[in-house]
């Protein structure tokens, strides 16, 4: 008879998940489910589905629930408002019924884009005040969990950067695959702020406080105070293309055709709460950029 614990994770297909598994499957029976099938160790389920997602959760006989998934998209979610909600929010409260019925403990990731970025930083207590649809309905996950679910640990996530090229579609490979693809200036905007997130400083630090069991709201982020130039401008020393590539900075306007959601000028998170408890061990994010690069992408503009 197994000892470890059960740890089922819903919506783990993408960057997120890939780093949870990665920091888990030694120490814990997991459960990796997903409507996107793009790793051996998914199997199939649709949070959106309450009855299939209890009696998937209830058969495996789960001791946590990690609720991972979301639509992240804001272009989509404000053109598909009712696909955000019942993604976003609505299966967070099905994770929610499902975990309070088996008296489980709950983990939720948010955002740092809850924010309107009228301040240059935010920590774990200051009030959010979305602009679009994905922030809302991130936060209206957010606050569901709080008032209904008591073993809880919401975690607010930054610029998330994790998984390699085939699942990252957030900055960073965005970034590479025009180097890939030889572009010799990369055009990044200078008016957006906020802070990285390695995939597995994040799951490392929620399996600390997991096992601790220190429930509640965390603000979860890299350290260190930046911007997307600054980051994109690392990213080019890091691959050694300081000499060949020019990095420009434009405002956010330059890509309104493609990003036309409006999004907060600053998402800058403090880890405010993990501070205070001793319980911070997100590492700066250029330390985690040249991690991820070594780690995913040593080969990948050789290939």
């Amino acid at each position: 008879m197994s000892t470890q614990k059960k740890v089922y994770m819903a919506g783990s297909g993408g960057m997120l998940g890939e780093g949870f598994y990665q920091v888990f499957k030694d120490d814990y029976q997991l459960k990796c489910s997903d409507i996107d099938l793009n790793a051996p160790w998914l199997s199939f389920m649709d949070f959106r589905d309450f009855d299939a997602y209890r009696k998937d959760v209830i058969d495996f006989g789960a001791d946590y629930l990690f609720h991972l998934g979301a639509h992240t998209s804001l272009e989509y979610c404000d053109t598909h408002p009712d696909e955000a909600y019942e993604t976003n929010t609505l299966a967070v409260e099905n994770a929610v019924r499902i975990s309070n019925e088996l008296n489980i403990p709950l983990l939720y990731i948010s955002t740092a884009g809850i924010f309107d970025g009228a301040q240059d930083t935010y920590d774990d207590w200051d009030i959010p005040n979305p602009l679009g649809h994905y922030a809302r309905s991130k936060w209206a996950g957010e606050v569901f969990v709080q008032q209904n679910k008591t073993e809880h640990i919401i975690c607010r996530a930054g610029w998330m950067m994790g998984a390699g090229p085939d699942k990252d579609k957030k900055f960073i490979q965005k970034l590479m695959k025009q180097l890939k693809e030889g572009k010799k200036e990369l055009f990044v905007v200078k008016d957006k702020l906020g802070t990285p997130t390695y995939t597995h400083d994040f799951a490392r630090n929620v399996r600390l406080l997991i096992e601790k069991e220190y429930w509640g709201l965390y603000n979860m982020v890299c350290g260190g105070i930046t911007g997307r130039f600054e980051v994109a401008e690392e990213l080019v020393r890091v691959m050694g293309l300081e000499h060949e590539v020019k990095v420009s900075p434009v405002d956010s306007d330059y890509f309104k055709a493609e990003y036309f959601s409006k999004r907060p000028p600053s998402e800058r998170l403090i880890n405010k709460k993990l501070d205070l408890r001793k319980l911070n061990i997100m590492r700066d994010w250029k330390v985690c950029l040249q991690d991820y690069v070594d780690n995913y992408y040593q080969d990948y503009l050789k290939s």
